[in-house]
């Protein structure tokens, strides 16, 4: 029986290029994971094992790993930083007990940062911060933290301080110990000597000492007290306290250091253990049944429980499917039958393997705590519930955001297409926020993502993983419909031909919804002029409408349908009837509803140089932006706008050449807009042009 004590599953997340596969590289190889360091900008990091991510230098999929450390086992997954990449964090996050923010000393807190915040808050994940780059020009951790305390809302408390600045960084103090840790080399991590601390930093070490020893303390009265009336408390009690209020996400023990110079990673990994939580300390996951609802039952961790766990993440590679899951209860064995509960069919659990990132271990058994992947998954999707047959429960599954950007494409040679469907199928299993479907009428295939790069690279992975060759149409923007008027109307559905016919007759009103409230569907028919019974075929009728607006044919938000009033025939009435008048009264009645147009509208966060500050913004303007905040930092200019997505196609180039490639950007789904005229008049000529061409 392992100790479910000493386990700490943890995720490592930050903005993109703040470090954290560099961060993870260290980790690995201080744990003696591996023994030979790759560098992300050689190509040759451990967790970056896809193509795509060695070229770019970013990481893609999130990957795990396993190693230990002060007879500890971490579980680690290094995250995606790039917003298009967002729900490999999300649903890495979803099934972590805690995480290491890394943040850039010089870049301080960046976009992604903020959403991966978000996200970990949401997900009630307890972190500790790492102040990464320190050793890079313009970095600065007292900045960094006050950011992170008006950025993010955050409470860091400041555990280590750093010795110099820049390329005179050359160690960390201690500040609960007192002591210095003085890296010799940059490139070997275990060449440090623990000294006093400098002299011209002890009275700034004792006002943070000072100020973290109060912060902890409020989490027992007693030892508060003690303290107040000038008994020092013992290290182990500060750090007990410490560790309640990480858990408790009261505040976030913050360090700092260079991961590339090899300089402080030993006192973060001393944190993971001191500080974060093991699964058991983890409020347990609520049970639902497959309604959604919650049952009241909490799957505990504990490998006596029945089974409960969750598939978070599939990934194809040669062997076959993996099915990455998290071990909430109960335990797995090779060869045992398991239910998906949110199928109703049962997987036989084929290998059970740890995962190095794509290198892997062979397990015979795995159990409450555990990540670990399984071969042999037939119809497993991210999200998905396992658990024992005998005692069926549902987690509480994953939500993800609808694409906004889509793209038709279409294999090169034409007996390819069985091979372009295989590997669409394969890569739909594995990335949740990327979508497919065909085009009924001209038989297109339609790919559906979040983002240029998110696309750009799905259409790299088809040529090089799976050796399709496509062609690419233009990017199309995923616009909506909705209405703008209230119309009370009426429709009769009337059909007689020979026996018994048809008829239905419905009396209702069609109204702009609540933002954001999605299609609501109301019955006042009293006195059954309408009976009960066809109720659901016109709710389902009417919503099933909504997929296909007047204007351009694109799906309609937020309406309210209420039926207020028909009429039905004894004999000649049925389902079936009352759902054709629907319908009918869908097509009579929505071009009168005043329909309008909606546009994607994008969270746009633009970093750069001052100099470039008037252009990028004439520039925003241009692209129909709105300026939403400017914030000037050491290194550059924050600029922050909203800014329709139609307008945002190959910013990245435009960015560049304005300010001589230093420019950066992201930008993340914020909501549905009403286009311009002029706008939407061009994107309805558009589709009624592509529609005659079919």
């Amino acid at each position: 029986m392992t100790d479910l004590n000493r386990y700490r599953n943890i995720g490592i997340f930050a903005h993109v290029d703040a470090g954290k596969t560099t961060t993870t590289e260290r980790i690995l190889s201080l744990t003696g994971k591996i023994h030979k360091l790759g560098e992300v900008h050689d190509g040759e990091a451990t967790t970056d094992f896809m193509d795509q991510e060695r070229e770019r230098g970013i990481t893609i999929q999130s990957a795990a790993t396993s190693c230990t450390w002060n007879d500890h086992r971490f579980n680690i997954i290094d995250t995606p930083g790039h917003v298009d990449f967002t729900i490999e964090v999300y649903r890495s996050l979803k099934v972590l007990d805690g995480g290491i923010g890394v943040f850039c000393g010089s870049g301080g807190v960046e976009p992604q940062s903020e959403t991966n915040w978000r996200y970990a808050n949401e997900s009630a994940v307890a972190r500790i911060i790492f102040i990464n780059k320190l050793d890079r020009m313009g970095a600065d951790m007292y900045r960094v933290v006050d950011q992170i305390k008006n950025v993010l809302g955050a409470n860091p408390l400041v555990m280590t301080l750093p010795i110099g600045r820049e390329d005179d960084f050359i160690g960390v103090v201690d500040i609960l110990s007192r002591k210095a840790w003085i890296w010799s080399d940059s490139s070997d991590p275990m060449s440090y000597e623990i000294q006093d601390i400098p002299a011209d930093m002890v009275d700034k070490v004792e006002e943070y000492r000072e100020e973290l020893i109060e912060t902890a303390l409020e989490q027992d009265d007693e030892a508060m007290e003690a303290y107040l009336e000038g008994e020092e408390p013992s290290e182990e009690t500060i750090k007990a306290c410490i560790r309640k209020g990480t858990i408790a996400l009261d505040f976030f023990p913050t360090y700092c250091g260079s991961a590339f110079k090899n300089k402080g990673i030993q006192l973060v990994l001393n944190a993971v253990v001191d500080f974060l939580p093991s699964p058991t300390e983890v409020p347990p996951l609520p049970e639902m049944d497959l309604e959604g609802n919650e049952t009241g039952g909490k799957a505990i961790v504990d490998p006596d429980y029945p089974l409960r766990a969750l598939a978070f993440k599939i990934m194809d590679d040669r062997f076959g499917a993996l099915t990455f899951i998290r071990i909430y209860s109960g335990r797995i064995a090779k060869g045992m039958t398991v239910l998906n509960s949110s199928t109703g069919k049962t997987e036989r659990i084929g290998r059970i393997v740890e995962m190095h990132a794509d290198e892997r271990i062979e397990l015979d058994s795995a159990q409450a705590g555990d990540i670990v992947a399984v071969l042999g998954m037939k119809n497993v999707q991210t999200g998905h519930t396992l658990c024992d047959p005998k005692d069926i429960a549902v987690l509480e599954p994953m939500v993800f955001p609808d694409p906004v950007i889509s793209i038709a494409v279409a294999p090169k040679d034409k007996g390819a297409s069985e091979k372009l469907g295989i590997a669409i199928g394969k890569m739909v299993a594995e990335d949740p926020s990327f979508r497919v479907e065909t085009d009924e009428d001209s038989g297109e295939t339609i790919l559906k993502g979040m983002g240029e790069l998110h696309l750009d690279i799905k259409i790299d992975i088809l040529r090089r993983t799976h050796g399709v060759e496509v062609e690419v149409g233009k990017p199309q923007v995923a616009y909506r419909e909705t209405i703008t008027q209230r119309v009370e109307d009426s429709y009769t559905h009337k059909k007689q031909s020979g026996g018994s016919g048809q008829f239905g007759r419905i009396d209702y009103i069609i109204e702009p919804g609540e933002p954001n409230s999605g299609y609501e569907f109301e019955s006042t028919v009293t006195g059954g002029n309408v009976p009960r019974e066809y109720w659901p075929a016109i709710e389902k009728a009417f919503e099933a409408s909504l997929e296909k607006g007047v204007l351009a044919g694109f799906p309609v938000l937020d309406v309210k349908v209420t039926l207020t009033d028909g009429a039905y025939h004894a004999v000649d009435s049925s389902a079936m009837a009352f759902e054709l008048a629907t319908r009918g009264a869908y097509r009579q009645s929505m071009p009168k509803a005043g329909p309008q147009l909606l546009e994607p509208i994008m969270k746009v966060d633009v970093f750069t140089p001052e100099d470039n500050v008037g252009d990028v913004i004439g520039d925003l303007n241009r692209r129909r932006g709105m300026i939403q905040s400017q914030e000037a930092g050491v290194t550059g200019v924050r600029i922050k706008a909203h800014v329709p997505l139609s307008e945002m196609f190959g910013y990245i180039g435009d960015l560049r050449t304005m300010t001589s490639g230093r420019g950066q950007f992201s930008m993340e789904f914020e909501q549905y807009s009403p286009c311009p005229k002029n706008v939407a008049d061009q994107v309805i000529a558009e589709v009624k042009e592509r529609e005659a061409n079919k």
